[in-house]
């Protein structure tokens, strides 16, 4: 099976989100064409364009939604400033005037009845509302506290919400009962589209009905002109999503912080980026190209697929600033999730079942111990090298599966 997903790793501070984010992306190696860590390259140079300007963020995202149906924007991923921001928005009282639902990344559809009945204000217990984030095919979300925080947070403004004003939750995730998954096999019979997944719930859900939505997903699964979830509902309903992208790598490692063109402008901001210099940037300046390993040789390529060599105009509509690209904060993981010895059982049982290295064998003291050692530094960064283990792992996946197909009887 061949696919073109792109993934993007989250990097918080912590072992436990690494581990399980590095969990995921072995086990989906093994059944999509992979792309596994992120290389660095430099982009041609653009002609220089207009300046971009900025506008106050909350107000200008709530104003977007006069003339489109969708927002989409992305999720935190480890970042604690963009959680923080996400949170704000949502309880602004001009958010439930102009939206009716959330569509997220990290939320299994399998359990939608449970979810709409959680966030509507029925009776559900939060220890069985985690399957909804815990039992998905992005397990990071698990240790994720802004996700712990997002669910009760909508379910409190609904309860001082009118009816017709509730907000509804939809879970993007494709339907799959994870504990029906007991190894690569297992997974590879799902014959799973997370991106199908995502467009189909949108367009079932909101576009057909015309209602509105925020989408809260990884910039990657919104951009146009793509293989992403937006660009596949907007062969029917185009026209109607404005993409909002982070600022990524870019203005990172500056001597100083007024070395930034971006230094003055107000925090949190937006700016359109059609017609402008950022805008004209391509995908490099934001982030590092994958390393993506071909399933037809196994060979290693460090560029983007050509769907994403564009301007950065071409791609996504408006650029979010939460301030100094250097000083970002990551996101920490509460003490109940860590201190969940039952959830962290397993995950290292299924970070095992994949091949995670030392997922079975590493003691709690080990693990503890590298939890706070990530704790050392509370900065948000991303890696500007890939891990030379991860892509071996990665080629030697695909050859195993080159000669396996060779040996199968046609």
């Amino acid at each position: 099976m061949r696919s073109e997903l792109v993934f993007r790793v989250s990097r918080l501070g912590s072992v436990l989100y690494a581990r399980v984010m590095h969990c995921c992306i072995l086990m989906l190696l093994a059944v999509f064409t992979p792309t596994m860590a992120y290389g660095q390259t430099q982009a041609a140079n653009k002609p220089e364009a207009a300046d971009a300007t900025p506008q106050p963020a909350v107000s200008a995202i709530l104003s977007a939604f006069d003339k489109y149906e969708v927002v989409a924007m992305p999720q935190g991923h480890g970042m604690q400033d963009l959680n923080d921001f996400i949170l704000s928005l949502i309880r602004n009282p001009g958010f439930s005037e102009k939206v009716n639902g959330i569509e997220v990344e990290f939320g299994n559809s399998l359990y939608q009845p449970m979810l709409d009945r959680y966030i509507g204000g029925e009776d559900v217990s939060f220890t069985e509302l985690q399957k909804v984030w815990r039992k998905m095919g992005q397990p990071a979300s698990g240790a994720s506290g802004f996700v712990e925080q997002f669910f009760p947070l909508v379910r409190a403004l609904n309860q001082k919400l009118p009816p017709e004003r509730r907000l509804r939750v939809l879970a993007g995730d494709p339907a799959v009962d994870w504990d029906q998954i007991k190894g690569i096999q297992d997974l590879m019979a799902r014959h799973f589209d997370r991106e199908t997944s995502i467009a189909s719930v949108m367009e079932k859900e909101v576009l057909s009905k015309h209602r509105k939505a925020l989408m809260l997903f990884g910039t990657l699964h919104l951009m146009h002109g793509t293989r992403s979830a937006v660009s596949l509902y907007e062969k029917d309903y185009p026209n109607l999503t404005f993409v909002i992208s982070e600022l990524g790598i870019f203005d990172t490692d500056l001597p100083t912080l007024s070395s930034s063109r971006l230094a003055k402008w107000p925090i949190p901001s937006l700016a359109l980026a059609k017609g402008t210099w950022l805008g004209a940037l391509d995908l490099g300046h934001f982030i590092p190209p994958p390393i993506r390993i071909d399933e037809k040789d196994c060979k290693v390529h460090d560029e983007f697929p050509k769907a994403l060599q564009k301007p950065m105009e071409d791609l996504v509509d408006a650029f979010l600033y939460l301030g100094p690209q250097d000083l970002r904060l990551k996101e920490k993981i509460p003490a109940d999730i860590v201190l969940d010895a039952n959830y962290r059982a397993e995950f290292q049982r299924g970070a095992a079942m994949f091949g995670f290295p030392d997922a079975a064998s590493e003691t709690t003291q080990e693990f503890d111990q590298q939890i706070v050692k990530g704790a050392e530094s509370p900065l948000f960064s991303v890696p500007k090298s890939p891990d030379p283990k991860l892509t071996q792992r990665a080629v030697q996946d695909c050859l195993d599966r080159l000669k396996s197909r060779s040996s199968t009887p046609r």
